[in-house]
C-alpha cells in the first residue's frame, strides 16, 4: 500500500529535491503539499515553531520520505525503526509530537503507546496505520493516541494534523487541581477534601463545586448552573439547583463551623477566592 496519495491539484510542479529523492528510493505518488514549491512556501509561512518529532516507522523508504518532508517544513525528526527503540527514545527524549506506526517489529505500536502512557509520557501521539476499520481506530484512541491517520494519506493533511496537535495546550498547562482556602478539588481523581478530610460528593455536586471554584470570588447565577451543569437553556421551574447545592453545602460544612459557599441574595452563589 502506498504511503501517500495525490491530491489532484492541477498544475502541480515537483520540487527538484523531492523529485530526486522519490526517484532514488522508488516510492510512488506524493501529494502536492510535499512536491510543489507553492505548498512548501505555505507550509513555512504557517509554521509557528520547529517541532521536535519522534517518527517510529519500520519502513525505511516511508520513513525517509516523511523525514524529508517534515524537514523541509522546518521540523526536527528523530527516527526509530522498532518498537523497542521507539519506547526507549520516547521515554528518555523530549518531543513535541510522536508519530507512531502501528505495525512495528519487536513491540507492536499500540503496546509501545500503552507503555509510554503508563510511564507518564503525555506527549501527543499520532498513530499511522493501514488498519482503518472502526474497531482499529477505537483501539488506537483507547490506547492513548491523540490522533489516528490511515495510510495512504495526503501530506497536506498529515502536516495539518501535526500542527493541530501542537496547538493543544501542554498537559502541564492544564489545571488539574483547584484550591480555595481549605477546600481542594482534584479534577483528575474526582476527589474533594476539606482541611485534609475527604468529602464524598455525587457527580452533580462535584460539578457544582468545580464550577464555583473556577469562578472563585464571582457570583454564579442559577441560570449559569442550569446551562453549564445540566445543559438547560430554559428554566425547568424546579428547585433542582437549590437542592443539589444544599446537599453540597451540607457535606462541606460537616465537621466545620463555616460554610465556604455564600448565598448572595437575589443574585446567586459565591465561593470566596481567599477561602
Amino acid at each position: 500500500m502506498p504511503l501517500f496519495v495525490y491530491s489532484g491539484v492541477a498544475g502541480a510542479r515537483p520540487s527538484t529535491s523531492c523529485k530526486t529523492r522519490i526517484d532514488e528510493i522508488g516510492v510512488g505518488a506524493m501529494t502536492d503539499a510535499l512536491v510543489t514549491d507553492e505548498h512548501h512556501a505555505l507550509g513555512r509561512q504557517g509554521l509557528k515553531q520547529a517541532m521536535r518529532i519522534l517518527l517510529a516507522e519500520d519502513d525505511a523508504e516511508a520513513a525517509a520520505l516523511v523525514d524529508q518532508a517534515l524537514g523541509e517544513f522546518g521540523h526536527i525528526v528523530t527516527r526509530a525503526a522498532t518498537g523497542v527503540d521507539a519506547l526507549h527514545i520516547g521515554t528518555t527524549g523530549t518531543f513535541d509530537v510522536i508519530v507512531l506506526d502501528r505495525m512495528l517489529p519487536m513491540i507492536e505500536g499500540l503496546d509501545v503507546l500503552r507503555r509510554l502512557r503508563a510511564a507518564g509520557v503525555r506527549t501527543p501521539v499520532m498513530v499511522l496505520t493501514a488498519k482503518g476499520g472502526i474497531t482499529d481506530r477505537v483501539d488506537g484512541l483507547d490506547a492513548g493516541a491523540d490522533d489516528y491517520l490511515v495510510k495512504p494519506f495526503a501530506m497536506a493533511e498529515f502536516v495539518a494534523r501535526l500542527n493541530a496537535l501542537m496547538r493543544r495546550p501542554p498537559i502541564t498547562d492544564i489545571i488539574t487541581r483547584l484550591t480555595i482556602g481549605d477546600v481542594v478539588l482534584d479534577i483528575l481523581r474526582r476527589e474533594v477534601t476539606r482541611g485534609g478530610r475527604p468529602v464524598h460528593l455525587q457527580p452533580r455536586e462535584f460539578s457544582l463545586l468545580e464550577f464555583l471554584m473556577r469562578h472563585a470570588g464571582r457570583v454564579v447565577t442559577r441560570t449559569m448552573f442550569l446551562e453549564e451543569i445540566w445543559g438547560f437553556h430554559f428554566d425547568p421551574q424546579t428547585n433542582i439547583v437549590e437542592s443539589h447545592l444544599s446537599r453540597l453545602r451540607s457535606k462541606l460544612r460537616e465537621g466545620f463551623d463555616s460554610d465556604p459557599i455564600e448565598t448572595v441574595r437575589g443574585a446567586g452563589y459565591r465561593i470566596h477566592a481567599d477561602g
